[in-house]
């Protein structure tokens, strides 16, 4: 088994994304960003933890136009905050009914930018405020003539793109990914309900190296399964039906996303063509993932393949990072173009007849020469147990 990479970044790392940040807010003026949300925070700082699980308290860094980044906080995360690259921490005892930081965060903005500076915050696709509109509201009044406005998509172009080092992270986490599934037989067994083989195989993958399993989906039922995002029913596996799992795990910080498909017993002529027809959909995208390509060019390489026959399920894949979603989409609208570092999943889906369809999922990053895949290969055959 490969040796997984250490844990966390150097500080390097994160002065070279801070870099990047910058140079992009003076090419749009801005003389500070306001970021709000878990893995915007946590991709510049570095700052990792599952307490972002509570909504209560709400968390701030001002990235201003030079110089290091300030973390605005509850002062419960002081110490860990201290514990990364960050040295600039200002903290408040939250949650505070009166005031949640908000004169903290205000005075902050006041003190790092001019009076009539340009603020800027993601306001765009997939983007989030992660705070009380409320409070949004109070702290505009207490900026003076500084006025928020959207980052023109500066942290979701920046974060699309990965480094090396955080590719390297995502592969390990199909890696673990990978060995939970190649397991999966050991718990796929006739007269087990789905509820139980979910429970087993989120065992599976602590197991085999991940932190946690935030995400697991599929499904079970004779010649394919109704969806893909329905809660595991108590009913048994039997024999005839084709299982899936799709395991949304994490290592340090990074997802894997990725499904596999079984047969319990010998699949049935049609399950058997489709599959191949996935894991061939998939392929085809793949050879078109290089530089300046499009998500919407994978997408119609897969529509192709699958010959009008898929479902609308909105989109083919996306991209894989810190989130177990993130832009772009793989759809026929979005045309921004492909770039090396970006790592992508790709999920074609098939119908086969009513109720009943299957799903197919893969992970790549775009290189120069061509993809990379991320998550283990497999033939067009599906498995059968």
């Amino acid at each position: 088994m490969t040796r997984p990479p250490p844990r966390g970044f150097p500080e390097a790392e994160h002065r070279a994304r801070l870099a990047l940040v910058q140079a992009a807010m003076a090419a749009e003026g801005l003389a500070a960003l306001l970021l709000t949300t878990e893995p915007e925070i946590r991709w510049i700082t570095g700052f990792l933890t599952r307490f972002w699980e509570s909504p209560t308290r709400p968390w701030f860094l001002v990235v201003p136009a030079q110089g290091d980044p300030v973390a605005v906080i509850p002062s419960i995360g002081a110490e860990l905050m201290r514990a990364t690259w960050i040295r600039d921490v200002w903290t408040w005892s939250s949650p505070d009914y009166a005031d949640d930081g908000v004169s903290l965060l205000a005075a902050t903005l006041a003190e790092r930018t001019p009076p009539d500076a340009g603020i800027g915050t993601p306001m765009g696709r997939e983007s989030l405020l992660r705070m009380p509109l409320g409070d949004w509201h109070a702290l505009a009044d207490r900026i003076g003539r500084r006025r928020f406005r959207d980052d023109r998509g500066i942290m979701r172009a920046l974060r699309m793109v990965k480094s090396e080092a955080e590719i390297d992270k995502i592969a390990a986490a199909c890696a673990v990914a990978g060995r939970a599934f190649a397991r999966a037989p050991e718990i796929l067994i006739p007269g087990r309900p789905l509820s139980e083989v979910f429970r087993r195989f989120q065992i599976l993958c602590l197991e085999e190296g991940a932190d946690q399993v935030p995400y697991l989906a599929g499904g079970a039922a004779p010649g394919g399964y109704g969806d893909v995002i329905s809660p595991a029913s108590d009913r048994p596996l039997e024999r005839g039906d084709v299982a899936m799992l799709d395991a949304g795990l994490s290592r340090d910080g990074y997802f894997a996303d990725f499904d596999r498909n079984w047969s319990l017993g010998p699949p049935a002529p049609e399950v058997a063509e489709a599959h191949a027809r996935l894991v061939e959909a998939a392929d085809a995208a793949a050879g078109l993932a290089r530089p300046g390509a499009t998500p919407a060019d994978l997408f119609h390489a897969m529509r192709a393949v699958l010959g009008g026959g898929e479902l609308d399920v909105g989109r083919l894949g996306h991209g894989l990072g810190m989130q177990l979603t993130e832009p772009p989409s793989l759809i026929a609208a979005d045309l921004t173009p492909l770039r090396p570092g970006m790592v992508l999943t790709l999920e074609p889906s098939i119908p086969l007849g009513p109720g009943r369809m299957l799903v197919h999922e893969e992970v790549i990053v775009v290189r120069e020469d061509g993809p990379r895949f991320l998550s283990p290969r497999i033939g067009p055959e599906i498995p059968a147990i």
